[in-house]
């Protein structure tokens, strides 16, 4: 099973690691790609901060956040799984899970990223800021500019089993599972089973906590029908909601 994770806007610091090596960093196919997103990001908010706060879409109150993409070949690494933070990380609480659980995840869980392309939760990356809706000067739009790069590296990270995706829109523009890991591919939306309404902190929190509940189980379900099983089987209200691999997640309360 690959779960596919949008990455979280607020990051933790990047700590007193070692610095990136991006030969280390999975699906090595992606490296050129991200070499070019890091070249031109860190030359953009080395160059004229203001410009590169406009292009980031960042707040006066967020400038900081600038210079921190300047230091991206010198910054201390940690695990991605500790960089990202936010509702949905927070619900998924990678530091609490068992020895077992850590071993599942670090095996099937992806985050999306505007400037890595995706990493592995136990890739060591610097703190940054780089969504996937930026458009860069040099490259265009990032969704775009992952497009070739993920179609011919992610298929084989799907392997032949399902394919979990918890992307937001944003982050699904830079690849689009085709052909016969689509077939495989179980995408999730959470809705207030009262009002039957999407609401931003039910949808990252439950999906945060149906990851964790996979984890925790070993379950490994190999298509979206044993998706919905296995989901119902934790105690989930599941409704499929008629097209082709795509679930509704009922949910009373905000926890």
């Amino acid at each position: 099973m690959l779960v596919l994770l949008p990455p979280s806007e607020g990051k933790a610091s990047s700590g007193r690691g070692a610095p990136l090596k991006p030969e280390s960093l999975s699906l090595p196919g992606l490296a050129e790609a991200r070499a070019a997103v890091v070249d031109e990001l860190v030359e953009l908010c080395a160059a004229d901060e203001e410009k590169a706060r406009e292009v980031l879409g960042l707040s006066e109150g967020l400038r900081g956040e600038v210079a921190k993409n300047v230091e991206l070949r010198t910054a201390g690494a940690r695990p991605a799984g500790e960089i990202y933070t936010g509702v949905l990380y927070d619900a998924l609480g990678l530091a609490t899970l068992d020895a077992a659980a850590k071993r599942r995840a670090g095996r099937s869980l992806l985050v999306f990223s505007g400037l890595w392309g995706a990493v592995r939760v136990t890739d060591r990356i610097p703190s940054y800021r780089c969504s996937m809706g930026v458009r860069l000067p040099g490259l265009g739009a990032l969704g775009g500019h992952w497009r070739s790069a993920m179609a011919s590296v992610l298929p084989e990270a799907a392997g032949d089993g399902l394919v979990l995706d918890l992307r937001s829109s944003a982050y699904a523009s830079a690849w689009k599972p085709k052909g016969a890991v689509a077939a495989r591919t179980a995408t999730v939306r959470v809705l207030h089973a009262p009002t039957r309404k999407v609401v931003s902190h039910f949808n990252k929190a439950t999906k945060g906590r149906i990851v964790r509940s996979l984890l925790e189980t070993g379950a490994v379900p190999g298509s979206p029908e044993e998706l919905v099983v296995a989901l119902r089987d934790l105690g989930y209200v599941v409704e499929e909601s008629g097209k082709l691999g795509a679930l509704d997640v009922l949910v009373d309360e905000i926890h």
